[in-house]
């Protein structure tokens, strides 16, 4: 990697590690939202980074959909353990058994959408000020409008006409009771430079990410990993395919794309080549032309 690649990155992880600094200093409670996708495990890189040699002083919440993939799973709790931090699971599951949400029906029912009352649920129960994610500008539309510090009002609702101003490096944390801050160090990133700042700090990935074969389906062009409590339309087929993922959420609207890299450098040069941006295999971004505004506006991350 070129002397100005790495001065790049240097720049941007020097940026992030400020602003998860200035979260320390400005909040009370700060929780650093964690999903086992690559935006999230770099996240928590960065914060290692920022507060060494002490642990991370603020502990890792996983919204866990009851649909996630086990692979995922398994990497943050082997993550978790590796590090020492600490984990609070916010589960989807529990907030169906005490009907606070209700499952959806049918071929493209989703646990997705589900995660927002059981994520503002837990920032209430433990009284989280300020929740750190992982969330880029170059991701998504609605994305790119929001600020590194995004207030929240008393419901955890998000007002995008309603955006504090962000001088050179002044980050404005004031609020009230019952509101809190949504806080996105890495904003400034693009997928690429995630990419590349993974090769260049050796970061442990699930393997989701590298080409390996699993069963799938295509639906509306969109090729999903099978999982059993899925319904299959008649011209649906299962069937082995070598793909890997390029972003990780729930198994039911996460989708996949065909790929034989096994190495960092190999899916660096497939990003560098894609036609699509990363949340383009996305299928609960499909839903409508604002879907993700409209799932922000509500309290989605």
């Amino acid at each position: 990697m070129i002397d100005y690649h790495i001065n790049h990155l240097k720049e941007l992880e020097s940026e992030s590690i400020y602003v998860l600094r200035e979260v320390a200093a400005q909040f009370e409670k700060p929780v650093l939202l964690f999903s086992g996708g690559k935006d999230s495990i770099v996240m928590t890189h960065l914060a290692r980074k920022a507060f060494y040699p002490a642990r991370i002083p603020f502990p890792l919440l996983h919204i866990d959909t009851g649909h996630n993939f086990a692979e995922t799973i398994a990497f943050r709790d082997a993550l978790v353990e590796k590090i020492g931090a600490n984990l609070i699971v916010g589960s989807v599951q529990e907030s169906i058994d005490k009907g606070r949400v209700v499952e959806e029906k049918g071929y493209n029912a989703s646990r997705n959408v589900l995660q927002t009352v059981t994520l503002l649920d837990t920032l209430e129960a433990h009284k989280f000020d300020a929740a750190l994610g992982g969330a880029r500008r170059d991701e998504e539309k609605a994305r790119a409008k929001e600020r590194f510090f995004s207030h929240r009002d008393d419901f955890g609702q998000w007002d995008p006409k309603n955006q504090r101003p962000e001088l050179w490096n002044l980050f404005n944390g004031k609020k009230h009771v019952g509101e809190h801050f949504r806080v996105f160090p890495i904003s400034n990133w693009t997928e690429m430079d995630v990419w590349q700042y993974i090769l260049l700090e050796n970061i442990d990935l699930p393997s989701l990410y590298f080409s390996h074969q699993r069963p799938c389906f295509v639906r509306d062009g969109v090729i999903l990993a099978y999982a059993d409590f899925m319904m299959l339309k008649e011209e649906e087929k299962v069937e082995e395919m070598t793909v890997r993922f390029r972003t990780i959420g729930d198994i039911t609207c996460t989708g996949a794309v065909h790929s034989s890299a096994t190495q960092l450098s190999e899916i660096i040069e497939e990003v560098a080549s894609a036609r699509t941006t990363e949340r383009g295999t996305r299928a609960d971004d499909k839903r409508s032309e604002t879907a993700m505004e409209d799932r922000k506006k509500q309290g989605y991350f």
